[in-house]
């Protein structure tokens, strides 16, 4: 799946890519092992992307609980004009009507664990000669696997990946940079503002019933969530991970999941041809390739004004993003990014041979620097809780 849709074959420039990173480690000695992410040693053919097929659901309410359906999938339901009127206003309730969820409370892959757990008759490797309870090579969020993609393009922020082996499968979730963690914890007011304004936009959009109307007036609670479960392959590497998704469109194009699903974004009023190119560069790489990993087909953006009401719409179609930026020769390249994911997953197969779910690798990244790699047990980067490892070991199931 990509703008060709056809396999090709790995071009000379991203097999440049280390095969042994970190080289030959000596005998009974554990060498740290690196993976380069400049752009052009992944520049080449697009690589093998298997359309992804939805093979669940799942929703968190309001106060954060599990669920394993759809009761909180919302229906995309849009003004009939590009220009709303009236101007929806991202501002109103910020003061009175925001639950906001606890970001210092850290889930992990919790709840995708749970989704696996629950439908582990189903997932389970059918005549593998492993014998894996769950039939991926990698299961992780959506979300992991955005910041992988954007790596060789990104100067400013860092990340770490905590991956385990359990069973033949790679788990892997993300760890909070002290970085990171700082900034949440010192974000301004203006920041949070503009948070809160992305989720307000999805209120003015969305419907809970598909004939339905929005109803912006209501509280906006971030605790809750959609997500859809996708396997795909990329290259040799067999994936299956959740996103949170925003709505579906009853009326679209593209009636079943998961390309029936639309993402509703905000950006600042673009008013030049220089604002709009440093918009393709820097924010619509993410916006791809949050969107593009999971096979949804459109992105629907409002633009606001420095007042805080929604300027215009416009609708991006996932699959012809690379047609806004293909004339840009200093702007980023999707297969650049879809190599380097690739290059990425190996490199996790080639490090992490252990299957022990109490050995955690540490996989970290800086703008400028190769990925590196430490290894860890303890708790404190656990990435499979006890009762998930019970559950896949053959104990007592979920509740």
């Amino acid at each position: 799946m990509e703008p060709s849709t056809r396999p090709a074959k790995r071009s000379s420039g991203a097999a440049k890519a280390p095969s042994e990173p970190g080289g030959s480690p000596k005998r009974g000695r554990w060498a740290p092992p690196t993976l380069p992410a400049e752009p052009a040693l992944y520049d080449g053919p697009f690589p093998f992307y298997r359309r992804p097929a939805e093979e669940g659901r799942f929703s968190l309410d309001a106060q954060r609980r599990y669920h394993p359906d759809a009761r909180q999938l919302r229906y995309f339901a849009p003004p009939p004009a590009a220009r709303p009127e009236p101007p929806f206003d991202l501002r109103h309730g910020y003061r009175d009507r925001y639950v906001r969820r606890d970001e210092g409370q850290r889930e992990g892959l919790q709840h995708l664990l749970q989704w696996v757990a629950g439908n582990r008759d189903r997932l389970r490797a059918q005549g593998d000669a492993a014998g894996r309870p769950v039939n991926a090579d990698f299961v992780t969020w959506r979300g992991h696997l955005t910041k992988v993609l954007t790596t060789p393009y990104e100067s400013q922020e860092g990340w770490l990946l905590a991956v385990s082996l359990f069973r033949g499968t790679l788990y892997v979730s993300e760890v909070e940079t002290p970085v990171a963690r700082q900034q949440r914890e010192q974000r301004s007011d203006m920041l949070q503002e503009l948070a809160y304004m992305g989720y307000k936009f999805e209120h003015y959009m969305c419907a809970d019933t598909p004939d339905g109307s929005p109803d912006p007036t209501g509280v906006v609670n971030t605790n809750e969530a959609f997500c859809t479960v996708v396997r795909t392959r990329l290259g040799s590497h067999s994936l299956l991970f959740a996103g949170e998704v925003d709505c579906t469109d009853p009326r679209g194009a593209w009636p079943e999941p998961p390309a029936c699903y639309v993402e509703l974004k905000t950006c600042k009023e673009l008013h030049s041809p220089a604002q709009r190119r440093s918009f393709y560069r820097h924010k619509l790489i993410k916006w791809w390739a949050q969107s593009f990993l999971p096979g949804v087909s459109r992105i629907v953006a409002g633009f606001r004004a420095p007042d805080g009401s929604v300027a215009a719409l416009e609708t991006f179609e996932t699959m012809k993003i690379f047609q806004l930026i293909r004339g840009d020769r200093g702007c980023w390249k999707p297969a650049v990014c879809m190599n380097f994911c690739e290059a990425f997953l190996a490199f996790l197969k080639r490090v992490v041979t252990e299957d022990d779910p109490q050995l955690v690798h540490l996989f970290a990244w800086e703008p400028g620097s190769p990925v590196s790699c430490t290894r860890h047990r303890g708790a404190e980067h656990v990435v499979l809780p006890a009762w998930y490892v019970e559950t896949m070991s053959g104990g007592k199931g979920l509740d």
